[in-house]
């Protein structure tokens, strides 16, 4: 385990049950609303896989772990980018919460030990999707975004949910395109998005 990780786990009593430890781990961190809102995006994650016939369990999991860099504040997350030796794009400098979804990656693997590459890969790119994205990462991208951690109703949902209905791929350009339509205003456009967008655009017709 890495070393920056040391303090923040030094009074975790791990279980072996990832469910309890890693809402422990959050809740520790007096990271309450993000235990609650990782719980709540696995069991969205089960659901969703089981509507598009991905591996719930591994979906659920992935769900569970997604955000658990939220331990980390946004002014610290570069510093621990950098000191994981992760790429860190100009856009992520410009805005570092983006960077949660790569550190988040980090922390399952060497805190929770996770090894499987598709539960790995699928926290590491939750919030901007990527292109070639599998399955497992569609799942999650859209969990997250129907369970969002925000006060209200997603601005999108409506549209989302809509398109969700005629496949995965769908409901998760649903969100992209929601986001790209509205880019002017955005402080970044991170270059996984832009790709994800670039990919799916001539291949998804909205509903």
């Amino acid at each position: 385990m890495h070393d920056i990780f040391k303090p923040i786990t030094a009074s975790i009593a791990f279980t072996g049950d990832l469910k309890t430890d890693i809402k422990s781990f959050l809740e520790v961190s007096n990271c309450l609303d993000t235990a609650t809102h990782c719980i709540d995006v696995g069991t969205e994650c089960r659901r969703i896989a089981l509507m598009f016939n991905a591996n719930p369990t591994k979906a659920e999991l992935a769900g569970w772990l997604h955000d658990i860099s939220a331990v980390f504040p946004n002014n610290v997350r570069l510093d621990v980018a950098r000191q994981l030796e992760l790429e860190v794009l100009p856009e992520e400098t410009v805005f570092p919460m983006i960077i949660h979804q790569k550190i988040s990656r980090v922390m399952a693997k060497e805190i929770f030990d996770i090894t499987d590459q598709d539960v790995l890969d699928a926290v590491g790119c939750h919030t901007t999707l990527r292109s070639n994205s599998s399955l497992l990462d569609k799942v999650l991208f859209v969990a997250d975004k129907i369970s969002w951690d925000q006060k209200g109703t997603p601005p999108y949902l409506e549209d989302l949910n809509r398109n969700l209905q005629i496949s995965l791929t769908h409901g998760a350009f649903a969100y992209i395109n929601f986001l790209w339509e509205k880019r002017d205003t955005l402080k970044v456009i991170h270059p996984w998005l832009r790709d994800a967008y670039e990919e799916l655009k001539d291949k998804v017709h909205l509903v």
